[in-house]
């Protein structure tokens, strides 16, 4: 279908399914946002919109056509097509008309079709199949011929008010609910494939989010983190201001670690971050807190722990991703755009005991939580960083003095991997250190040498080399984990050759 250099595009927008079964005054309300959602999607693109509604179609004239590949993402679409809008009163204009418009797409192909009237159909001499008759007469001669099943090309005709809108693509958009036209919530992320993909579950369902990210990993944990939803944010998030609640649970880690059970950590952590999510949920005038648990995926995800770790709230707690497995998970991941990033920063806890419980009672964890102190947790979500995620730049960090992509001359080189895969593969004259033992021992290191730390995808090392530097110590970290450094090492051997 060719459009003229000089004719602004027009994309034909249709509405969720859902919308439609709305009653008059709350879809009235609901096609509100979702218009307003589409400005912002726009305008944060950069793109110049100018929106008409009529009926249950909503046309969009934009400067560029790339604008459709925008609106795609708008939450509440159904599909959009780029038309173009023709005089429409008379069935031999409609007929010399779309002969022009899809003579060069049905040539050599198989051809339908498909015409329909949309609205009042008042004053009209002729129907739609009239329109699909006598059209694909015209176009029959160029087609390979007429095929209703299973066409390649589809010429599509709307008849509104005396115009005819044409098109041949169907592009689908993502259906569900406007965001913000439904209640807030709070969304607890770690920047791995689960929490960012049941993030964006929910603001399909219309649910405005906040995110609040407990730190256990220092600056680079956070970067990587912010990058994650950061995309949430940017691409999904139209007609909404996200921020992002950055906790620093470093203290509440240690505070876990000096008076707890071992074998409890991870459910006591993990009903200490719902305690923050749900503070800040009720100063944010949120209802609600999502989580990316599935059960069975972590110890700390059995049902058992789950229903001991919910205790630790009473707002409801939404789970969408309970019944998916992780392949499920991490393909959604991909195609929302956060799989790569999500893939880098990995799942990361410095409290991962070796027997950890998998069915922890209530009467036994509340025990263990009689031994914290509750002020540390009250001042890790007082003192917390708040960030306007969509004005935000996650690389303007200041962590790239830390990183390292070559080994510094003379460096003693720390590998903060398991034992098993430190001797599956290390560093020439690398020291394993385990992680946790390495977090203990840092302030004791000697001054005087310079430190390379390195371990499985970056984020243990970048936290450690964090915490040494804040110390006075020379220490750097491997970009991009043991997979970059092995690749160093053997352009390194090749060039020796």
């Amino acid at each position: 279908m060719k459009t003229p250099v000089s004719e602004p595009h027009l994309l034909l927008l249709r509405f969720s399914g859902e919308l439609s079964t709305k009653g008059r005054a709350t879809r009235r309300q609901f096609v509100t946002r979702l218009l307003r959602n589409v400005k912002d999607a726009l305008s944060a693109e950069g793109y110049q919109g100018k929106i008409e509604r009529h009926h249950d179609r909503v046309f969009v004239e934009v400067s560029s056509p790339g604008a459709i590949s925008v609106l795609e993402r708008v939450f509440g679409l159904q599909s959009l097509s780029p038309v173009l809008r023709r005089p429409g009163s008379s069935l031999d204009e409609i007929v010399s008309t779309g002969h022009e418009i899809f003579r060069d797409a049905v040539r050599g192909k198989r051809f339908a079709v498909r015409a329909r009237f949309v609205g009042d159909r008042e004053g009209d001499s002729f129907s739609a199949k009239n329109v699909e008759i006598e059209l694909g007469e015209a176009l029959r001669p160029l087609a390979a011929r007429v095929d209703l099943d299973d066409p390649e090309v589809t010429a599509r005709v709307e008849i509104y008010r005396g115009q005819a809108y044409f098109f041949a693509l169907r592009r689908p958009g993502r259906g569900g609910l406007p965001v913000g036209s439904g209640d807030r919530a709070v969304a607890l992320v770690s920047g791995g494939f689960d929490s960012a993909v049941a993030a964006w579950q929910l603001l399909k369902r219309g649910v405005a989010l906040d995110y609040v990210f407990c730190n256990l990993g220092g600056a680079s944990h956070r970067l990587g983190a912010l990058r994650v939803i950061k995309v949430i944010a940017d691409r999904w998030s139209y007609g909404s201001q996200p921020r992002l609640h950055a906790v620093d649970f470093e203290g509440v880690s240690r505070e876990l670690q000096r008076n707890t059970t071992p074998r409890y950590w991870q459910v006591l952590l993990k009903r200490s971050m719902l305690r923050s999510a749900e503070a800040i949920a009720r100063e944010c005038g949120a209802c609600a807190i999502v989580t990316g648990e599935a059960v069975g995926q972590v110890s700390s995800q059995t049902v058992k722990n789950l229903a001991t770790i919910s205790e630790a709230t009473r707002m409801p707690i939404l789970r969408p991703l309970v019944g998916f497995n992780k392949d499920e998970i991490i393909e959604m991941a991909n195609r929302i755009g956060t799989g790569a990033l999500s893939a880098v920063v990995a799942e990361y806890c410095a409290m991962v005991p070796r027997r950890p419980s998998t069915s922890a009672k209530l009467d036994v964890v509340l025990k263990e939580e009689n031994r914290i102190a509750p002020a540390v947790l009250e001042t890790a979500i007082a003192n917390r960083e708040v960030l306007n995620l969509r004005a935000l730049d996650p690389d303007d960090s200041g962590l790239d003095e830390l990183e390292r992509s070559e080994i510094p001359s003379g460096a003693n080189v720390i590998d903060l991997r398991s034992k098993e895969e430190f001797h599956s593969w290390h560093y020439p004259d690398a020291v394993r250190l385990d992680f946790g033992h390495a977090l203990e021992a840092y302030p004791s290191f000697a001054k005087d040498r310079t430190y390379l730390l390195y371990c499985e995808f970056g984020l243990k090392s970048a936290h450690l080399a964090e915490l040494m530097a804040r110390e006075g110590l020379r220490a750097y970290h491997f970009r991009g984990g043991t997979h970059a450094l092995r690749h160093y090492c053997e352009q390194m051997h090749s060039k020796a050759r």
